[in-house]
């Protein structure tokens, strides 16, 4: 029982260092090194396969102040993974070029986005939650070659991801806009769906796009189930009118997996 007193002791540390951290962002990289060293000691916590095993006898035991416990880990995390981002366009603009050990495990999964769903060069890629710093886009259009839409609803974010683009992807096909997937006449075009992790009414989203979408679209979504969902919104069942999922790729070392989901 100490161990999960502990473990429950860590998380209620961590929400405070995220209440805290989140709070003193100011549009500059001051405190960027302290949520850097924050989100990846939080990315340990998370793959650490000793705290499965603990999660596992938590998840067992009904307990109302731990639920919410878990609710606000996710948001502040999902928060101040958008705020680190922020600093990393920061010091990219500024001249300084870091890859956190947090993003370099995104960008491992990113290879494997899609499975056998490839994307090539005629694919159009829209991405839910771009983000400040548009990892998936760059990659995947370096890669491929395809066409890239990123949209997110933080102007902030908007503004700092063209100016990464502009500096890493110059001339590659990438377009990032302030706007919802129901606004933008690309959702329509779109070959391949990806939503953040971090975008929490991506299931929501996902019903909506069943009829603004093409008949043979492939959506990825990033979720987190069991101690993952500390740091991702979790996967919901979905429509089976409208979606099947057709393959649930499961990352054990990474931070979010991945479900794939095509038109029922």
């Amino acid at each position: 029982m100490e161990t999960l007193i502990d473990f429950q002791t860590c998380l209620s540390e961590f929400s405070g260092k995220f209440d805290e951290l989140a709070g003193r962002y100011d549009h500059t990289v001051q405190h960027s090194s302290e949520l850097e060293t924050l989100i990846n000691d939080y990315s340990s916590f998370i793959t650490d396969k000793e705290n499965e095993r603990i999660w596992e006898q938590l998840d067992h035991q009904e307990s109302g102040s731990m639920h919410q416990l878990v609710l606000d880990l996710r948001d502040k995390s999902a928060q101040c993974v958008a705020i680190m981002e922020k600093y990393r366009a920061l010091k990219l603009r500024d001249g300084e070029v870091e890859i956190a050990d947090y993003f370099r495990n995104i960008e491992e999964c990113i290879e494997k986005e899609f499975g056998s769903f490839h994307v090539t060069s005629e694919s159009k890629v829209l991405l839910v939650g771009s983000g400040s710093f548009p990892m998936t886009p760059l990659f995947i259009a370096k890669r491929t070659g395809a066409k890239v839409v990123g949209i997110d609803i933080d102007e902030e974010a908007i503004t700092l991801g063209r100016q990464v683009v502009e500096t890493l992807g110059a001339g590659l096909n990438i377009h990032l806009q302030q706007t919802l997937v129901q606004d933008l006449a690309f959702t329509k075009e779109a070959t391949h769906i990806i939503f953040s992790s971090t975008v929490a009414n991506k299931y929501d989203l996902l019903d909506q796009l069943h009829a603004l979408t093409n008949e043979h679209v492939v959506v990825a979504m990033r979720y987190g189930n069991q101690l993952k969902s500390l740091f991702n919104y979790p996967m919901r069942e979905t429509d089976t009118r409208k979606w099947n999922m057709v393959d649930n790729i499961l990352r054990p070392d990474d931070v979010f997996d991945i479900a794939l989901y095509q038109k029922a």
